[in-house]
Parts: structure tokens; C-alpha cells; sequence
């Protein structure tokens, strides 16, 4: 199974929460996206469900080494949530990976400011906060997704996505409510496999999917 593109990937899982909002199992939602790529998942969601579409600003921490390579994650202003079994594996210590993470904390800032434009963030006490991305593959972002979400006291946490690898899926049903997850291909290797259309999407997609909900 192959998702056309993130707005097909969008409208699909956009039907599975519509079923599960029918059950009377997401009362008062409020969807956040994982930017970029999952505003444009996000956005069809939030459509279906009749709710608001905000951002949560997600940064992965690579290694000094190889940035692709994820050993973290973090969310808002708070401590980055780290992989010590990988630290480990790799031998690195905090310290090493100081000048990354201040990297990607300006970085994080810079897109809040950006998507934001000068709107403060949703309000979730006692709300169903639905973190929606494109896919997952470790599930790191996700996480620390997930834990500043839970810290906002909302009355549910959800996590949405297309395709997830059967081990990211595993793992987050530790951190929220529910996992909603269409498609978990054993033979996971990348979330942009599953898609026939994986362009990068740039912040200017993101800004125009946000005034769409505004």
C-alpha cells in the first residue's frame, strides 16, 4: 500500500478519526501537525474533524557525525528528550552534542515565530489534542511530541499518522491515549517509500495551509 501524496495519505486517515469522532471518541479536538510534512496531512484532518489546525514545532537531534541519524528529539523550551541506548552505542556524551542542539533550538524557535505569526498556541486543557505527522520511522519525534503535549493537560492525546514502522507504533502507545495508524508495513525502511509524491514541502506550504484553517 502507497499513499499518491500527503493530501491523499491526509483524506484517508482524515475518514478513520471521522469514524472515531463519530463514536463520541475525540470530544472538543484540536489538531497539531508536525511540520513540515505533516501540515499537509494535518490540514485534511482537521477539515474532516470540523477543528482548529495548529503546529507543534518538532526538531530531531542528529549526530555531530551524521545528521541524519537521530539521537533525540525536542519541543518547545523544553529538555531534549535523548536516546541514551544510542548515546551509548555511539559513544557520545551530552556535552558532544551541545552545539547541535543549540542549532536546532534556533531553529525551532525561528519556525514558531514564523508559523506562529505572533498567535500564541492553543489552549488543550481538557481538550483531545491530535499530534498528527506523515509517518513514523523510530518514533523519536514523535515522543517528544507526545510528552510536551501531555504537559499542556489536555482530557486526551491522540497520535495520527498514514504509515508508521510496527516498532514506532509499539512505542507510542506508551506516550498517548490512542495511536491511529493505517498502514505498518513490517518492511518499514523510510516514511518517503510509502509515498508515490514525497516532496519536501517548504515553510511557505506551511503558512498556506495554516491560513486555510484561520
Amino acid at each position: 500500500m502507497r499513499f499518491r501524496d500527503r493530501r491523499q495519505a491526509g483524506g484517508e486517515l482524515a475518514e478513520k478519526l471521522r469514524s472515531r469522532q463519530s463514536e463520541g471518541a475525540l470530544p472538543d479536538p484540536v489538531v497539531l501537525a508536525l511540520p513540515r510534512g505533516g501540515v499537509a496531512v494535518g490540514r485534511e484532518v482537521a477539515r474532516a474533524l470540523g477543528a482548529p489546525l495548529d503546529v507543534l514545532v518538532v526538531r530531531k537531534i542528529g549526530a555531530p557525525f551524521q545528521e541524519e541519524l537521530g539521537v533525540g528529539a525536542m519541543a518547545g523550551d523544553e529538555v531534549p528528550l535523548l536516546d541514551e541506548h544510542t548515546l551509548r552505542h555511539l559513544g557520545l556524551s551530552e556535552a558532544a552534542l551541545a552545539p547541535v542542539i543549540e542549532r536546532e533550538r534556533a531553529e525551532l524557535r525561528r519556525r514558531e515565530r514564523l508559523y506562529r505569526q505572533g498567535r500564541p498556541a492553543p489552549d488543550l486543557r481538557g481538550r483531545t489534542a491530535i499530534v498528527v505527522d506523515d509517518g513514523l520511522a523510530t518514533g523519536s519525534t514523535a515522543r517528544a511530541a507526545l510528552r510536551y503535549v501531555r504537559r499542556q493537560a489536555p482530557e486526551r492525546v491522540v497520535l495520527a499518522a498514514p504509515v508508521c514502522s510496527p516498532e514506532a507504533a509499539e512505542l507510542m502507545r506508551a506516550e498517548a491515549d490512542e495511536v491511529i495508524c493505517l498502514h505498518q508495513p513490517a518492511a518499514f525502511m523510510a516514511v518517503g517509500l510509502w509515498y508515490e509524491n514525497f516532496d519536501q514541502l517548504t515553510d511557505q506550504d506551511v503558512l498556506e495551509a495554516l491560513h486555510v484553517q484561520l
